[in-house]
């Protein structure tokens, strides 16, 4: 077994972080959505960054992770889960949550299908399930698979940190094969331009300017 690509070392090489247009998404899905605030699980939540994004969206915030980051939110509200998400059942009531949200984390796992039917399992029946991971749609990451062989988020910098590819339609079949019902896509709206260190205008929008796509589903 190769000792670099192991679980604890694709958590090191994670940081933990993910960047606030993907926050930010993830926040206006779940205002779109309204309803009462509840429970929101972060599967695969780092050091908690989505929680200043969703704080006012749930009344309970559970952070569910193989190490738990500087940083982490304290205080009554918040609630850490040491869980290794290559090794399901996670160590969470199947049930529980009126939101799940798993945001650039399956890119990190062996298994995505096993991991999206734990996620519905943890789910209430209705609850909102939002999954994020890189865009292999995009302009960027098609440039860079035609000239490099490798999709840009799967570059050898980024291994063994990330090692599952998944188009956006897999986000929809795996969706459907758990379970899940109403799978759509949205984007980012945020991403660079091909060989060059600069950002698409924000005139330009959807799949093929987007560095990251959500998943968005409800369970059963």
């Amino acid at each position: 077994m190769d000792p670099t690509n192991d679980d604890a070392t694709r958590a090191a090489l994670s940081k933990g972080s993910s960047n606030h247009a993907i926050y930010a998404s993830v926040a206006s899905v779940l205002a779109e959505a309204g309803g009462e605030p509840g429970t929101l699980v972060d599967v695969g939540a780092g050091a908690g960054g989505l929680f200043p994004y969703v704080r006012q969206a749930c009344r309970t915030y559970v952070g569910c992770d193989l190490v738990r980051y500087d940083g982490f939110p304290s205080g009554p509200e918040a609630r850490f889960v040491e869980a290794n998400l290559n090794g399901p059942p996670f160590p969470i009531e199947g049930g529980c949550a009126d939101v799940v949200v798993a945001a650039e984390v399956i890119e990190h796992l062996e298994n995505p299908r096993a991991f999206v039917r734990e996620l519905r399992r943890i789910a209430k029946r209705g609850a909102l399930v939002v999954v994020t991971t890189p865009n292999q749609a995009s302009f960027l990451s098609k440039l860079t698979l035609v000239l490099k062989d490798q999709f840009n988020a799967f570059q050898d910098g980024l291994y063994p940190a990330h090692i599952t590819a998944l188009v956006p339609i897999d986000l929809v079949r795996i969706a459907r094969e758990a379970g899940l019902r109403e799978p759509e896509l949205r984007f980012t709206h945020a991403g660079r331009v091909p060989l060059t260190g600069r950002n698409w205008p924000a005139v330009l929008r959807g799949k093929r300017f987007s560095d990251n796509v959500l998943l968005v589903a409800r369970a059963p």
